[in-house]
Parts: C-alpha cells; sequence; structure tokens
C-alpha cells in the first residue's frame, strides 16, 4: 500500500477547483494498483478536492482533524454537508491531541501527515507561505526530511 498525503491552498477559483481535482486524479490514478491510501485534514479546497480525487480513481483515505473543535470552528455552514460526507466515508479519523484550532494544532497535523506518509502531493502555486505551517513550509519539512513530494499547479490555475 501507498500512503500519500495532501498539502494546499483553500481559497481556489471554482475553474481552478475543477482543474486541480482532473489534475490530482491524473496524478493519483497510476497508484491505485499498489493500494492507495490518502491521508487528508479535510480543509477547504486542495484537502478536499484530494479526497474526492483518491474516492475517484478507487482509493481509500484517512482524515487528521487538526483539534476538536475543527469542525464546529472552522468549517463553514455551507462547507458543512460536504465535510461531514467526505468524513462519513474516511476509514478513519485522528484527531490531535488540542481542543481548539489554530496555527499550533495545523502544524501538529502536518507534521503527523508527514510522519504517516511515503508521498506528498502539494497543491501549491510556489509562493511562500503567509504563516508558520502554510503550504511552502509543509513542502519545505517534506523536502527536509527526504520525501518525495509532487507538485499540482495546472496552468492556468488562480487563488481566491
Amino acid at each position: 500500500m501507498i500512503r500519500v498525503g495532501i498539502t494546499g491552498h483553500s481559497s481556489l477559483t471554482p475553474r481552478t477547483r475543477e482543474m486541480v481535482r482532473a489534475a490530482l486524479r491524473t496524478t493519483l490514478r497510476p497508484h491505485v494498483q499498489h493500494g492507495l491510501h490518502g491521508v487528508t485534514c479535510l480543509a477547504r479546497g486542495a484537502d478536499q478536492l484530494f479526497a474526492h480525487a483518491v474516492r475517484d480513481v478507487g482509493g481509500s483515505y484517512e482524515v487528521v482533524l487538526p483539534a476538536d473543535d475543527y469542525r464546529d470552528a472552522k468549517v463553514k455552514p455551507d462547507d458543512l454537508p460536504e465535510f461531514d460526507t467526505l468524513v462519513e466515508y474516511a476509514t478513519t479519523v485522528h484527531i490531535m491531541p488540542f481542543s481548539t484550532s489554530g496555527r499550533a494544532a495545523y502544524q501538529a497535523a502536518s507534521a503527523h501527515i508527514l510522519d504517516t506518509v511515503d508521498w506528498l502531493v502539494a497543491v501549491w502555486d510556489g509562493q511562500p507561505s503567509d504563516g508558520a505551517g502554510g503550504t511552502g513550509d509543509t513542502v519545505a519539512a517534506a523536502r527536509e526530511r527526504g520525501l518525495p513530494v509532487t507538485v499540482v499547479w495546472p496552468e492556468g490555475a488562480a487563488r481566491d
């Protein structure tokens, strides 16, 4: 089984969301024959698109929630049905030992993902992080560990 993690931007334009989901399917599909298993925090944007793409190609995934309050504090009401459905499809849901969501919880969740995967996919525009624990920081941490990183950023992609 190959375990693949995700990091990526949460704010993507609607057109970019479609392009990223298709690019993720293309990236992941060749690995299904090896028992593809994704690991995601299910944040809005890249993480949720990744979960959908893993399912689209026949893989499974688990969820790492950064804190006890993540769903109630960070998932917008309009996004709750999709979030809840994706949690339902997860093989496992792991909640990091934080009561409240914040940078420390997000960094710990990202570190947990890097500790448990063979490969990282990054939906990343290549720009530095705007704060500790952002996509760029997670990519740098993966590379420092020697973890393979595949960057997915289709031509014409844009952030909100």
